[in-house]
């Protein structure tokens, strides 16, 4: 049986982003539509979404249950590194002082980074650390 490498991945793809995007957040394609987004006031969560690895089965999760739990960012946006490159480019120039990491969780408020939970902090993780390390920059930037 010979698999085609490439429908899988786009399968693969398609299910990650279905996945994020019924949990709630607005999917930016665009460059014009990150900016848009991340100009909104208020506290703004970007999941940088990925395919990679196990990082990717704990962020997904992560970013769905963590924002139904008390306090959490007034906007929910996603980005899709690797297929969606000048959106996920123009999202990281906000992310001053943090190298590209995929995936991961930015949190803006009024456009401003206030902090990053980047891949090491997800990889190898259980998810309900990711979670925590979520709720945790909630409850002290979404107030």
């Amino acid at each position: 049986m010979n698999l085609n490498f490439n429908f899988f991945m786009n399968d693969a793809v398609e299910s990650a982003r279905k996945e994020i995007v019924e949990a709630g957040y607005t999917q930016l394609t665009t460059p014009e539509e990150v900016d848009e987004a991340l100009a909104k006031n208020g506290t703004t969560l970007v999941m940088i979404n990925s395919v990679c690895g196990c990082a990717g089965g704990i962020a997904r999760p992560a970013a769905s249950y963590s924002v139904k739990q008390g306090i959490r960012p007034d906007h929910l946006v996603t980005v899709f590194a690797g297929q969606d490159k000048e959106a996920t480019e123009k999202a990281r120039s906000y992310f001053t002082g943090y190298p590209p990491s995929s995936p991961s969780f930015a949190l803006l408020k009024d456009g401003e980074i206030q902090t990053m939970v980047q891949r090491h902090e997800i990889e190898g993780e259980e998810p309900m650390e990711v979670v925590n390390k979520l709720i945790n920059a909630f409850n002290t930037y979404c107030k």
